[in-house]
């Protein structure tokens, strides 16, 4: 199946691409990642963060470039460059790396809203009715799902604002020196920098579904400079707030701001901040398990609605087993070196690897 063969009524304007790239970056992962970039760049980890964000330019470029040779999804290439069988393997580790990042997504939220809102939370029953609100958008299309994106992105937009109190209570002379930090320590802390924005790569999936895919490029770039944008915010004001020793022993960063949050009409900031993240969390859950049906369906040939009730009751049932919070740590970062390895090593290979073959075939 090519990307040609997907209905025009099905597809999405190019410039819904900028949420769907977006709101695939702004997960779970911007509550705490900051203190893993300073342990390793100190007070120069927003320069890490956006040389990050930078390089992530040039690998978007390159997934277009592989995507619109083909003019179709990453299964099309796999299968058209390496055959049947072992495109067809490559594209199955694609489709368990979606899978187990909705899983993570899912798993670390519970965690978050046990720690911080509910601690007896059940694991069992909010990730049910989570799955269940998940499986009532993806009934939709890929429409719905886009339509969740963009609201994932808009309606949560406000708490970029809560950033002005760490800020305002900064002290921005911690900035200083800049670049006081080797080049193998800024690549260190850019490595770390880079796993919260890799969730872009949902976009070798829904490719064929966006109308005239070229002119979706430069929304694709734009959802990921604002990306950029809010990362090397939330790093700054986290360098500025929190002293060395404290960045170090502070899992959620950005949810333990909420807390200076003082308003007139609200006490714990925080609550409603980790409440309305849920919108934000939505959307990841949605489009990773979109993308992991539609995968399936690609190779085996069976209806997405038939394999998304499995894939979801396998992430319910795996995440009501992760328990101990060392094994969620295990699962974030094993799904995030997957994710550094596949968007940093693999994809240039892959477009090297296509480049070659098709000069090869011209040729002969």
């Amino acid at each position: 199946m090519s990307g040609a063969e997907v209905k025009e009524q099905h597809k999405i304007s190019p410039f819904l691409v900028f949420y769907l790239v977006h709101t695939m970056q702004i997960g779970v992962g911007v509550m705490g990642f900051q203190r893993i970039v300073a342990k390793e760049a100190g007070n120069d980890a927003w320069i890490s963060v956006l040389l990050a964000g930078i390089s992530l330019h040039i690998v978007i470029f390159l997934m277009y470039k592989i995507l619109l040779k083909e003019n179709g999804d990453i299964i099309a290439v796999h299968k058209r460059l390496f055959g049947k069988w072992i495109g067809g393997l490559l594209s199955w580790v694609l489709i368990i790396y979606f899978i187990a990042m909705s899983l993570t997504v899912l798993r670390t939220y519970i965690e978050v809203v046990q720690v911080w809102m509910f601690p007896d939370l059940n694991k069992w029953i909010f990730g049910f009715v989570f799955l269940l609100l998940v499986y009532y958008c993806l009934s939709g299309g890929f429409k719905v799902v886009t339509g969740i994106s963009f609201f994932g992105v808009v309606l949560p937009f406000y708490l970029l604002l809560t950033m002005a109190f760490p800020l305002y209570h900064g002290h921005f002379k911690d900035l200083l020196p800049i670049l006081n930090h080797s080049a193998s320590e800024l690549y260190a802390g850019a490595k770390a920098g880079a796993l919260p924005y890799l969730g872009f790569s949902t976009l070798l999936i829904y490719f064929p579904f966006i109308k005239d895919p070229a002119k979706s490029h430069r929304w694709a770039q734009g959802g990921h400079l604002l990306t950029i944008f809010i990362y090397v915010i939330v790093m700054i004001a986290t360098i500025t707030f929190f002293s060395a020793n404290q960045l170090e022993k502070t899992v959620w960063a950005t949810l333990t701001t909420w807390k200076i949050a003082e308003m007139p009409f609200v006490e714990r900031f925080e609550y409603i901040g980790i409440a309305t993240w849920a919108l934000v969390v939505l959307p990841n859950i949605c489009i990773t398990v979109w993308a992991g049906g539609r995968g399936i369906r690609r190779l085996i040939n069976v209806k997405q609605r038939t394999i998304t009730i499995p894939l979801l009751i396998l992430i319910l049932i795996v995440n009501s087993l992760l328990t101990r919070r060392e094994n969620i740590d295990m699962l974030n970062s094993s799904i995030s070196n997957i994710g550094f390895y596949m968007i940093f090593v693999y994809i240039p290979l892959l477009f090297i690897f296509q480049l070659v073959l098709y000069k090869v075939r011209k040729q002969s």
